[in-house]
């Protein structure tokens, strides 16, 4: 469906009209100005009309339309096609998601679609409408804008996910609560958040260093909006250290989480084999006052007992005693 849908002269806002065409002639005729229409989720049929009037590449369209795709930017004869994925993250469950938004760029026009929710058109149109010196430099100004607005949340979204991570280490070495079982899952967990992170950061950064200078020109991209691109280029770069620095501390946690499991599993063999030694040696001397052999002449004394059970005991001390200095138990 359609969200919006405005023409912008010399930076300022004029509701568009009811007919696609109509409004696209306006701006054309005009000479400096640009529609933006934006669209969420559309169906097929809703895209047809868009996808005649403003020319758009068929393939284009179908990715549109389709989503699933990963950050690119593509050039066709009449328009280029961008692909962001804007990111949300949920506090309460400690998760990432992301959305995608498609961004069409041409002659005087802007079309952008949504997928999810996690995308900041709202506040970037509202944004840009209070700036008529970067509304100015045509569709490119909503390409920044953007892009911007969605490199600027991954920023506090690695904040959040670096929160969480530090946590998660003060509970892995917990003395409390360094064992639970529930922590290995909990690790695995947090590094699938990290990865949706990687797949919506990591692409993006070929396409950004293409808008902000690197190599040839970009077609229907202003090239005075290129130390904007720069500028957003460098958060990337940032966002990126910040996931992968994430990525390796997270499993620096989850190495650290095992080798502490594997050292209490040994802890426990410990003391179980030293407890099991102790249970043997009465088991073994009681075995052999119960093997009823005829000539056992200390059968027929009479501090046999109670010497049989005081050796136990003196034995069961010592062994105690050594298993308790060497740590076993």
């Amino acid at each position: 469906m359609i969200v919006d849908c405005a023409i912008y002269r010399d930076g300022h806002r004029t509701e568009g009209l009811d007919d696609l065409s109509d409004t696209l002639d306006a701006a054309r005729a005009a000479g400096d100005a640009f529609v933006w229409i934006g669209l969420h989720e559309p169906t097929e049929r809703e895209f047809d009309l868009v996808t005649e009037e403003f020319g758009l590449h068929e393939l284009a369209v179908e990715d549109a339309l389709k989503a699933h795709q990963r950050p690119k930017l593509e050039v066709y004869d009449d328009s280029l096609f961008a692909v962001l994925k804007p990111v949300v993250y949920e506090p309460d469950s400690d998760t990432v998601s992301s959305g995608e938004l498609m961004i069409f760029l041409g002659d005087s026009f802007v079309v952008t679609v949504r997928h999810g929710e996690g995308s900041p058109l709202k506040a970037v149109r509202a944004r840009l409408e209070k700036d008529p010196e970067m509304m100015r430099l045509g569709p490119t100004s909503v390409l920044y804008a953007i892009a911007d607005a969605t490199v600027d949340h991954y920023l506090e979204v690695a904040t959040e996910l670096q929160t969480d991570l530090e946590e998660l280490e003060a509970e892995v070495f917990s003395p409390n609560d360094g064992g639970s079982r529930h922590i290995a899952s909990r690790i695995y967990t947090f590094k699938r958040q990290i990865l949706e992170f990687r797949r919506a950061t990591g692409p993006l950064s070929p396409p950004v260093n293409r808008l902000a200078g690197a190599g040839t020109a970009v077609p229907f991209v202003d090239e005075g909006a290129q130390p904007f691109f720069r500028d957003v280029n460098d958060h990337l770069i940032r966002v990126n250290e910040s996931v992968e620095a994430l990525d390796r501390l997270v499993s620096d946690v989850l190495s650290a989480h095992l080798a502490q499991m594997s050292v209490r599993q040994n802890d426990d063999m410990r003391k179980i084999s030293s407890w099991a030694a102790m249970a043997a040696v009465p088991t073994m001397i009681a075995g052999i006052y119960g093997m009823n052999f005829e000539h056992m002449p200390e059968l027929r004394w009479v501090w046999t007992y109670p010497a049989v059970v005081l050796l136990m005991a003196v034995l069961e001390v010592l062994l105690f005693r050594l298993f308790k200095r060497r740590g076993w138990l």
